[in-house]
């Protein structure tokens, strides 16, 4: 999946990720508002995520796919 410079058009929000600065994907941004919160408007980078969440980045991984194959519209 591409990158999202402008975060899904959110205003004030960054394409890039608040911990490292990564460019994000459009899955990443999704894993934040479905882990951390819905209506974020900073984001992390699966592996700042899964390191915030003191997780695997790989349990993240599971989980989005998990949830995109219950339609959740957060992941494509």
């Amino acid at each position: 999946m591409g990158s999202l410079g402008d975060a899904s058009g959110v205003p004030g929000a960054s394409g890039r990720c608040v911990s490292c600065g990564k460019e994000l994907t459009f899955n990443e941004i999704g894993a934040t508002r479905k882990f951390v919160n819905r209506a974020a408007v900073s984001f992390y980078c699966r592996d700042c995520l899964a390191e915030r969440l003191g997780v695997d980045a790989a349990l993240i991984d599971r989980k989005i796919q998990e949830f995109k194959k219950q339609g959740c519209t957060l992941f494509v």
